[in-house]
């Protein structure tokens, strides 16, 4: 197969979503990837009957990945180029593949303006504490050092109680980034509850946007779930992730005009005493 059906937004969507669906409804996602451009010229029932399923299911498969109905699923399979995605044999190059569909699905998923309150949030916080536990854990870290390179006094405890002792000590004024895939991390919600209850501003990243730490969340950044639900890590979410925090970052930088060049300085000089 050959053409740019791969590459278009509808067809990363539906790759990328697909795995959290149910039986009958992945099989519907199945036949519009593997059929997209007959899929443009049918009807629910013809679908329903090339997936052996309902229309009812059809619908709901098709609301499940993002999209109002069907008639708006074929809308935006007609808008995308007429041919059908190329396969790929190198399982690199597949993973590789796989990594772009879920950055698309994030992009079109995180709000723009969600995304500036946070960052003015940031910009007026006088502390920032950073949460998050097991596999969002290192993707804090990275992010507190990379504040900490602008100017800003951040906290990150790997520690699930030293977590709840800082975010038992903020105060209105104050910030608590945190980061979980699921937004149900105990540990996790436990952090946050204790600063919303003190009047810090709670910023959440997350993949699900009914979660309960989205909910607590003063401001929640939800990049919706991309990949297998049944992996140990959902690395592919992650990449959202950290590409929000970096985005946070380099906004954050922006805003207060960071010196950059100072701490190349800096890192120029560790390089050197370490020769």
């Amino acid at each position: 197969m050959s053409g740019n059906w791969g590459e278009s937004t509808v067809m990363a969507r539906l790759r990328a979503g697909s795995p959290q669906l149910g039986p009958s409804e992945r099989r519907v996602a199945s036949v519009i990837l593997a059929r997209p451009s007959e899929v443009t010229d049918w009807s629910t029932s013809e679908l329903a009957a090339a997936a052996e399923t309902s229309a009812a299911t059809v619908i709901r498969a098709c609301q499940s990945l993002g999209f109002r109905g069907f008639q708006h699923l074929r809308l935006e399979l007609a808008r995308a180029a007429p041919s059908l995605p190329e396969t790929n044999d190198d399982p690199v190059g597949v993973l590789f593949d796989e990594a772009v569909d879920a950055l698309r699905v994030g992009r079109e998923s995180v709000d723009p303006g969600a995304v500036e309150a946070a960052v003015r949030a940031l910009e007026g916080a006088r502390r920032l504490v950073l949460v998050g536990n097991g596999f969002s854990s290192p993707p804090l870290q990275d992010a507190a050092l990379r504040f900490s390179t602008i100017g800003r006094s951040v906290e990150a405890p790997s520690d699930v109680l030293a977590q709840q002792f800082a975010s038992h000590s903020l105060a209105p004024g104050d910030v608590c980034l945190a980061v979980s895939y699921s937004g149900a991390n105990l540990h996790s919600l436990a952090a946050c509850r204790a600063a919303a209850d003190r009047g810090a501003t709670v910023i959440v990243i997350t993949s699900f946007a009914r979660s309960p730490l989205a909910r607590l969340g003063t401001i929640a950044l939800v990049t919706t779930p991309v990949g297998s639900a049944h992996g140990i890590d959902p690395f592919l979410s992650r990449l959202n992730h950290m590409v929000i925090l970096h985005a946070l970052h380099s906004l954050l930088a922006q805003r207060i005009g960071s010196d950059v060049v100072e701490m190349r300085h800096v890192i120029a000089e560790a390089l050197a005493e370490d020769e």
